[in-house]
């Protein structure tokens, strides 16, 4: 008989289990605390996307009465928006290692109430971790997705204040147990917990007054000096004032700029050069342009009211829209329409002067749009035509 040579054995492979956590502030107490900060901050930026988002693209119905005071009613409340998503950052990723556990328990589903509870939660996880991050991208202007950034995330907006409201209402028992530091949840967990506890929600507010110290600059002016981190610096570009969208980007050269013309149509349809612009009336304003990424900056401006410049066409005043038309080859606000209230204001120009100075190609020479409390993807650069609706 010949013997055989016994096969090796495989290594046993080790079993497949979900992550376990230690930690002893993996607890309702923290994520209670933290998700008061994380609920208050989500709440802001989503009363302030509507105001950015219908200020954008305002109903047949609101276009006209669109409130044009306080000139820095937009810069501030975009200034808002994007400071407490910023913030949200920090305090998303605290919550969801405060509840990283409970998101691998085992077995995943237990009923089907459980099964229903795990997918809210897993939606508003999902929603919440979308927004703060394609905010953030949105912010740099950086957009490696194959869908309109604007629509979807206001679309994902809903779903994430909604998950929010669904999951309170579900937790609601467990957060008013472990609201405060009296509270009967938090007497109930062991007490040599509450000073790391602390610890870890000073470490947590310290981050988030970091980020907003070093990027709230970019709004709040006074605080420019520290707007370390914001990709954007108020004092930085071209006549001082920043340049989300360059000529070059647009296709606009000063070469093709040689036989400028503004048309204005209305009952009476009129053109004008850049040097009968500049002999008409001219008005000066000092108004902020404000941009969805956060940045804002005041600036003195010169230029015709567009008020006058309807008027002339034969338009009624205070009663007529306005279509705007830039010479841009493409992009999504090439075309602009301002409502009644916006075209008939004092303060909107059709702008022809920065800071003293003719505008520059980059800030939208010869003609641009400046007009208070609009988003600044409204302020037209470069425009060519006016049309009374």
């Amino acid at each position: 008989m010949t013997s055989r040579t016994p096969r090796p054995r495989r290594p046993a492979l080790p079993a497949l289990r979900p992550p376990a956590l230690t930690g002893r502030l993996h607890d309702a107490r923290t994520a209670t605390a933290v998700g008061r900060w994380l609920g208050a901050a989500f709440a802001v930026c989503f009363a302030t996307g509507l105001v950015s988002h219908y200020l954008q693209h305002p109903p047949d119905w609101l276009a006209d009465d669109l409130p044009t005071r306080p000139v820095w009613g937009y810069r501030l409340t975009q200034g808002l928006h994007v400071a407490t998503g910023l913030a949200a950052i920090v305090l998303l990723l605290v919550k969801l290692w405060a509840v990283y556990p409970r998101l691998f328990v085992w077995p995943p589903v237990r009923s089907v109430r459980h099964a229903l509870e795990r997918l809210s939660v897993a939606v508003l996880v999902a929603s919440a971790v979308f927004q703060v991050f394609t905010g953030l991208l949105n912010i740099v202007e950086w957009y490696p997705w194959p869908f309109s950034f604007v629509p979807v995330h206001f679309a994902v907006a809903w779903i994430a204040t909604g998950s929010i409201l669904l999951h309170i209402a579900v937790k609601a028992r467990q957060i008013g147990a472990h609201w405060g530091r009296r509270s009967a949840g938090t007497l109930a967990l062991p007490a040599e917990d509450a000073r790391d506890r602390r610890s870890l929600l000073l470490g947590a507010g310290a981050a988030v007054g970091v980020v907003t110290l070093t990027t709230v600059g970019q709004s709040f002016t006074p605080l420019r000096t520290f707007d370390l981190l914001a990709p954007r610096h108020p004092g930085h570009g071209p006549q001082g004032l920043p340049v989300n969208r360059t000529a070059a980007a647009a296709g606009v050269s000063a070469r093709g700029l040689g036989e400028w013309r503004l048309e204005v149509a209305g009952p009476r349809p009129y053109t004008l050069s850049l040097d009968a612009l500049r002999a008409l009336p001219q008005a000066r304003v000092r108004l902020p342009i404000a941009c969805v990424e956060g940045w804002s900056v005041e600036a003195h401006w010169g230029g015709v009211r567009v008020r006058d410049l309807v008027e002339r066409a034969g338009a009624r005043p205070g009663a007529v829209a306005v279509r705007v038309t830039s010479l841009e080859v493409s992009g999504a606000y090439r075309v602009m329409e301002m409502g009644a209230g916006y075209a008939d204001d004092p303060l909107t120009l059709l702008a022809l002067t920065l800071n003293g100075q003719p505008l520059s190609l980059d800030h939208g020479f010869p003609a641009r749009i400046i007009a208070p409390g609009r988003p600044g993807v409204l302020q037209t650069k470069w425009v060519h035509r006016l049309e009374v609706l």
